[in-house]
């Protein structure tokens, strides 16, 4: 029975990658559009912010154009990106390196199907392209990721698997990429260090039914990147995604930024107990997980976002930006 599912699994991905001339047409069209808007924000030799030169192609909140604008302002950085949490890898934050720029990667998802699909993509022929089955987890990253040919400087490194994100990024120490991603809650605010405890078989669905208890804080990940050497260069205006450059690289790119800004989610994705959408919005977000237990990272102590009480700036509160203001909360903490 065995043989017959691989037999099966192999004779799918053949019918995927020879039946899909159309898929393959439109995913060329979108390229040259990408690169086309792509173009057009590398002649801006400053911006006001990293949301000016925001634009999807693969990504799903602007990120490829941010990327794209990040890897330009950065010749002759390695040609290199190790992403988590890809599912399909139809939509990721850095397909549009691997099909533009003709970057070499490493992608990981823990589900079996989602890998079988992208090694049956003709991506996976097409360009230097790894697809990991793996659970990633604070201890086995970083053997993951060198057993994988993938150590010392990177050109980026995506972090996004709904979950233990702040922990894993961490304790990464086998890559030192240049430009890192990270997906941060905006839940839970932006006035505290927060992030979900360690658990290795953590799950966004299974930790509540809300969706909503997962990952860490913005202020969480700015500490971590200045403590392993980054600078907060600000984030999608989606209120989803984080950048942050190497401190060695990372004047070039602050020299381009009018601001640093940081925003707010106005995503509304809560659930209830049947997993259907329930639409609770703002600061409403934050009451349906209260009393989940969270880390404290500044005073290394478990809380609650009830104990904490106001975990929202006035800005955040009112779902507007904060330019540069989360850098310099943190900086003498």
């Amino acid at each position: 029975m065995k043989m017959v599912n691989e037999i099966r699994k192999r004779f799918m991905r053949g019918i995927q990658t020879i039946l899909s001339p159309q898929e393959r047409k439109r995913e060329k069209q979108l390229v040259l559009q990408c690169l086309l808007t792509a173009k057009m924000n590398r002649r801006l030799e400053r911006i006001s912010a990293l949301a000016d030169i925001e634009f999807c192609g693969f990504s799903q909140w602007g990120e490829d154009g941010i990327i794209d604008w990040l890897v330009e302002k950065l010749p002759g950085i390695p040609r290199t990106f190790v992403e988590f949490g890809v599912e399909n890898y139809h939509e990721s934050n850095t397909r549009l390196l691997l099909v533009l720029r003709n970057w070499k990667g490493l992608v990981m998802d823990g589900s079996p199907e989602y890998v079988s699909d992208i090694q049956g993509q003709d991506i996976y022929w097409q360009y230097d392209l790894t697809a990991k089955c793996a659970f990633v987890g604070r201890d086995n990253v970083n053997e993951l990721i060198s057993e994988s040919g993938f150590r010392g400087d990177i050109g980026l490194l995506s972090v996004d698997i709904d979950g233990n994100d702040y922990w894993i990024w961490k304790a990464i120490d086998v890559v030192k990429p240049i430009i890192v991603i990270s997906e941060y809650n905006a839940v839970f605010g932006d006035r505290y260090q927060l992030s979900v405890p360690y658990r290795a078989d953590f799950q966004r669905t299974r930790a509540h039914h809300s969706n909503l208890y997962f990952g860490a804080s913005l202020p969480a990940f700015v500490k971590l990147g200045k403590e392993k050497g980054y600078t907060f260069v600000g984030t999608t205006s989606s209120g989803c995604n984080a950048f942050f450059v190497r401190n060695d690289f990372a004047p070039l790119i602050v020299a381009a930024l009018d601001n640093i800004s940081a925003f707010p989610s106005v995503l509304r994705e809560s659930r209830n107990e049947l997993g259907m959408l329930t639409f609770v919005s703002g600061a409403k977000r934050g009451t349906m997980i209260q009393n989940l237990p969270l880390i404290d990272l500044a005073k290394n102590q478990t809380t609650t976002i009830a104990e904490c009480g106001n975990i929202y700036s006035p800005e955040w509160a009112a779902s507007v930006c904060t330019s540069n203001l989360i850098s310099a909360a943190l900086k003498n903490k």
